[in-house]
């Protein structure tokens, strides 16, 4: 832990922490169970629809870029406060004004609002707690977690209690007040994240390595963009595949939400495990195979097996993330390096991950076939093996 802060600061500043990222998911998770109703309604095609999910993950990669900036600009507790009342505000709006064009301008804000919280929240992690970082990142990815689980889990069953995925999609703002309060326990004065650390002298400030020049940063970037989308690919398509092999809308939302409850113990049991046997391609490894099974087993379309797939897939959707995140952190070292290789790896990543479950999309409706969609999620698997191979073991593991 930092020597900056001491212990009761520190516990405060985790707690805020964990709850603002329980906030960075449902508006996003929780289309995925309402997806094939809001395409009913509002009679909208495969791609239109995808677009809610879309369109906030590429925004969270194009936007992740005004972390540095705001943060400078404005100080970190007011560009989060700020952030976090975008992401509530946008998401109860959607209960109060219906149509497709609310649903895709609120995703769009609320992806501006997540692509800045990411960076600084890992920038945080770095100067607060730099020699425990997996662990804050564990529970950082644990909160985003159980966001992603209680709306992809609990969205159906508010809309088959009230009727109104309008409801189902807008209970979630209530997340932002817990949110707010936690932030500001948390974060009592103006507080920036440290560009530099204070004694780095001004000559010193030119050795700051770019991300973009780094070759280890891009394949960073990939990895991220890799994972991202079969993420996202996941969580947005599960429930349309389930209810066309069969499934009931609340057996797809209950699918869901077994997965996502695997995903958020291994968001925060994975960080743990590497930072105690910290062979990372060891981990990788068994994250992919484990998500290759899933696939599979999701293919046959047989219901049990899918059953034992969704259990099977919060591993890699529980343990890919935090050490995605965890990548940038173990190469830099200062907290400015942190933010700037994160968001540029989440820069890129983002935008690939919206732009898969489009193409999923694009390409069901062109089709109307599921075979398509098991192909290109198991060719992100394949793809990340082979990253895997290509970024290694951290250096002091090797050495």
């Amino acid at each position: 832990m930092s020597t900056k802060i001491n212990r009761r600061n520190a516990a405060f500043i985790i707690i805020a922490i964990f709850v603002i990222s329980i906030n960075m998911r449902p508006a996003i998770t929780s289309i995925g169970p309402m997806l094939e109703t809001i395409r009913e309604q509002l009679v909208l095609t495969n791609a239109q629809v995808s677009l809610l999910t879309s369109v906030p993950v590429i925004c969270m990669g194009i936007f992740a870029m005004l972390a540095p900036f705001l943060n400078r600009s404005f100080g970190l507790k007011w560009t989060m406060t700020v952030m976090i009342i975008l992401v509530g505000t946008m998401t109860a709006l959607r209960g109060f004004i219906p149509g497709y064009p609310v649903l895709i301008g609120t995703a769009f804000i609320v992806g501006i609002a997540i692509a800045v919280m990411g960076p600084l929240l890992s920038a945080m992690i770095k100067q607060y707690f730099p020699d425990r970082a997996a662990s804050v990142i564990g529970i950082y990815s644990f909160g985003m977690g159980v966001g992603s689980a209680a709306s992809a889990g609990l969205t159906a069953v508010f809309f088959d209690t009230t009727g109104s995925y309008l409801f189902a999609l807008s209970i979630w703002s209530v997340l932002a007040l817990v949110g707010l309060v936690a932030w500001f326990l948390a974060m009592p004065g103006q507080v920036k994240v440290r560009q530099l650390d204070t004694i780095v002298v001004k000559a010193e400030r030119k050795k700051v390595r770019s991300p973009w020049k780094s070759r280890k940063a891009w394949l960073f970037l990939l990895f991220f963009g890799l994972q991202s989308s079969a993420f996202f690919s996941i969580i947005t398509w599960l429930a349309p595949i389930a209810t066309s092999a069969g499934m009931t809308l609340l057996q797809a939302g209950t699918l869901l939400s077994v997965m996502t409850t695997v995903q958020i113990f291994l968001n925060i049991l994975l960080p743990l495990l590497m930072q105690r046997f910290s062979a990372r391609k060891f981990w990788l490894l068994l994250m992919l195979i484990a998500g290759m099974t899933s696939i599979i087993l999701f293919w046959t379309g047989i219901h049990s097996l899918m059953w034992i797939g969704a259990f099977i897939m919060g591993i890699p959707l529980g343990g890919l993330f935090p050490v995605a995140l965890l990548l940038p952190l173990d190469e830099t070292e200062t907290a400015e390096e942190a933010s700037a290789w994160t968001a540029m790896m989440q820069t890129g990543g983002f935008i690939m991950g919206g732009l898969l479950p489009l193409l999923i999309a694009l390409v069901f409706d062109w089709t109307d076939n599921h075979h398509y969609t098991f192909v290109i999620m198991m060719l992100l698997y394949i793809m990340m093996v082979v990253l895997t191979f290509l970024i290694g073991d951290k250096k002091r593991e090797i050495s």
